[in-house]
This record gives structure tokens, sequence and C-alpha cells, in this order.
């Protein structure tokens, strides 16, 4: 893996996406599966053949978000329930802050260094993708 400045590479983005769109179509569910820096702007963006429009904004998002807080969207979605630290979290940083499964921080030597985002099935099969997407990194 090429890693320059603490962060996630374009070329470090191609393969985590293409892991993605490898698994996604494993499962027969196009995605739109987004790559984000340490700093949580977007790297790279690619919407699958038949993935849905209105998940293009929520893949990055999920992304942001799972940089932001360091943490998966689907623990953070567990934090954020009825009750729990973090309820009401969702309506934070301009409302970007996705509380469901698909994003997935990505770290070398314990050092978060990106995330990547995924939206466009159910929240079983966005984790799925996003977990082989982070594999390919």
């Amino acid at each position: 893996m090429t890693i320059k400045s603490e962060s996630v590479s374009l070329e470090d983005a191609r393969r985590i996406i293409a892991a993605g769109e490898a698994e996604a179509a494993s499962i027969g569910q196009p995605s739109n599966i987004a790559v984000v820096d340490a700093g949580g702007n977007l790297v790279a963006h690619v919407r699958m053949d038949g993935a849905w429009l209105g998940s293009v904004d929520i893949s990055i998002n999920k992304a942001f978000t799972s940089r932001a807080f360091d943490i998966t969207t689907a623990d953070l979605a567990e934090a954020a329930a009825p009750g729990a630290q973090f309820f009401g979290i969702s309506g934070s940083n301009g409302g970007r802050v996705m509380i469901f499964a698909g994003g997935v921080p990505l770290r070398v030597d314990g050092r978060v260094v990106g995330a990547v985002g995924v939206s466009g099935g159910s929240g079983a099969q966005d984790q799925q993708v996003a977990d082989a997407a982070a594999a390919g990194f």
C-alpha cells in the first residue's frame, strides 16, 4: 500500500474501490463506493451501473462519518440509538453524519488514514461490501 502524508492516496482509493466493486458484483448489489482521506475529504467515488442515484451522497457521508469519528458507522448507530450516549448525533455536522452500516475506517499501524463508505443495498449488504473494500486496502 502507498501511504503518503499519513493519508489514503488515489492509488489506494482505486484499489479499495475495486475490492468493493468485486464484492458488490458477487452479491448482485450495485453500490456506490466512496473513499475519503485522513481529513475526511473525498478521494474517489464510483457509482456502479444500476446503483441508486440517491445513494451517492449517502456513501460519501458514510465515509466522512467513519473518518470523523474513527468508528464504523454500524458501531456509531448502536451508540446513537434512543437512550444511548450519542443519541441525536446524526443532526450534527450539517446533517452529514450517517448512523447506519456501511462506513469503515482505514487504518495503518493503528492510525486512521481515511475511510470507505458504501450505500446501495441493505445495511448488511453495505457493510459486507465496505468490509471487503477495506480489506482491499
